[in-house]
């Protein structure tokens, strides 16, 4: 089996990279990781090097070369058929991937205005209308997740799967600005920030001498 190697950018800042890490981990699978910082004057030639996209993620399989996300997950998926990525039931895949694609694709007010700061703890920013319109549709996506979670387990389908990992930076989000939960969403979001894999991510970012002043927000 040729080797798999993920390229990630900054563990303290790099959303993105967390989800295709965490999702990777928690599934179980070996893999090298190469690390490119972000924010220096060769960052964008490095990245270019890996993706004309100029982007982290993106995965080698041997020759193979996979970017974006969803795409590297859905890949794994498909190469590693006994790992759990999705939930079982047809009804609740159909959901998660629903809800992972949403996260993929919107949020663009939240993402812009509290961006993931692992670090950082009791940051306050005022958000705006547009912001607090992301916050009440992810804590509503959340909530309709749970809800159908019968079978237990503490992740958004029971068992950890893609889709927690496509929302843990915003469990890191709300961590660091002090979004407020319900008790059922806290509880997930614990699960998710207790996790094997992110405490030890976020282990590893509390290790980093890299500062990126764009993304140092609030106070």
């Amino acid at each position: 089996m040729p080797e798999l190697k993920l390229i990630i950018g900054n563990r303290n800042y790099s959303s993105w990279s967390l989800r295709a890490w965490l999702a990777m981990r928690q599934a179980g699978l070996e893999f090298r990781e190469e690390m490119v910082p972000l924010d220096l004057p060769d960052t964008r030639q490095r990245l270019r090097e890996h993706s004309d996209a100029g982007r982290v993620p993106v995965l080698y399989h041997g020759e193979l070369k996979i970017w974006d996300t969803l795409a590297i997950v859905e890949y794994l998926a498909e190469t590693f058929p006994d790992r759990h990525w999705w939930p079982e039931n047809a009804a609740d895949r159909a959901m998660a991937r629903s809800v992972s694609a949403e996260m993929h694709s919107g949020f663009a007010a939240l993402r812009s205005e509290i961006p993931m700061n692992i670090r950082a703890t009791n940051r306050k920013v005022d958000l705006s209308p547009a912001a607090e319109v992301d916050i009440e549709r992810i804590l509503a996506l959340w909530q309709s997740c749970l809800d159908r979670n019968i079978a237990g387990g503490p992740f958004l389908f029971g068992e950890f799967c893609a889709a927690d990992a496509m929302f843990a930076p915003l469990v890191s989000r709300f961590h660091t600005y002090g979004i407020d939960l319900n008790d059922r969403l806290q509880s997930w979001s614990d699960a998710v920030w207790t996790s094997e894999g992110m405490v030890w991510w976020r282990d590893a970012s509390d290790q980093e001498s890299w500062t990126i002043p764009g993304e140092e927000v609030g106070i």
